[in-house]
């Protein structure tokens, strides 16, 4: 298979997976854990700089939040707002550094990601039955910023958790609803990528012979550009769905992908 073949893929599926609460970072290593022979498996830079691109995507989709951001920044409930989004994003950069500072690494087999998909999926139906006919409120108290900090952390240690899924999920517990769990856990996520994108590159740039010795710069353009515009559309028909649905769908998927998983890496 072509390279760029394999790289439009490998977009496609993070701009699919990015956003939806069902580990984008999964779907990755799983694509090219089990199709090595066609998708070889590529850099953790690579990796993060299309999570990258899939995030910038979804900006013009919150134009409300944006343009209460940039014009609004001196009332109250703006800068109320400015302060939590920037404390979860500081919890979870601080720790994301100090496990790359301390060598953390992504496992590179596929039983921990059934594993975190599996009990993810069933959280999703226990959540989601317990918060069945609670009014629910769209508050974002310091409380639920300070747990969807510590939740991008959880992710990010356990690929198949997805940051998505698990900061909707601490949300949803601590009674926040769908729609505002999933617009703050997005805005969340929009710093927190971006930054991670930043450091991974800033860190090949400077010490090519570490991580960015061999990359293909144009290659990684091409899967950022890709999961960028599949991104954008994923995320505006998902937008729509939790106005009218549950997580419900998400968990089954979740469960069955771990599921077949198992039986794949079993034989």
């Amino acid at each position: 298979m072509p390279e760029w073949v394999a790289i439009v893929i490998l977009g496609i599926v993070e701009g699919i997976t990015e956003f939806l609460p069902i580990s984008s970072t999964g779907h990755l290593l799983l694509s090219q854990l089990l199709f090595s022979e066609w998708l070889p498996v590529q850099s953790d830079l690579f990796n993060v700089v299309i999570q990258s691109g899939a995030v910038l995507a979804v900006l013009p989709l919150f134009p409300d939040r944006l343009r209460q951001v940039c014009f609004e920044w001196r009332q109250k409930e703006t800068q109320d707002f400015i302060i939590k989004i920037s404390t979860a994003f500081f919890i979870t950069g601080v720790g994301g550094f100090l496990l790359e500072e301390n060598g953390f690494t992504l496992p590179d087999t596929a039983g921990p990601i059934a594993w975190a998909l599996l009990v993810g999926g069933i959280l999703f139906l226990v959540v989601e039955k317990g918060v069945a006919g609670r009014a629910l409120t769209n508050e974002i108290t310091w409380k639920i910023a300070i747990l969807v900090g510590l939740g991008q952390l959880v992710a990010a240690v356990f690929p198949g958790a997805s940051r998505s899924g698990t900061t909707i999920l601490v949300a949803l517990i601590l009674g926040l609803s769908r729609p505002a769990a999933t617009e703050f856990s997005f805005l969340v996520g929009i710093p927190t990528m971006l930054a991670a994108g930043g450091y991974k590159i800033l860190k090949a740039l400077t010490s090519p012979a570490v991580d960015g010795g061999g990359e293909n710069w144009g290659m990684v353009a091409l899967g950022f550009v890709v999961s960028a515009i599949v991104s954008f559309v994923v995320v505006k028909w998902l937008l729509s769905y939790v106005q009218r649905n549950t997580f419900i769908a998400f968990g089954w998927y979740r469960i069955g992908l771990g599921i077949a998983i198992f039986i794949v890496i079993a034989r």
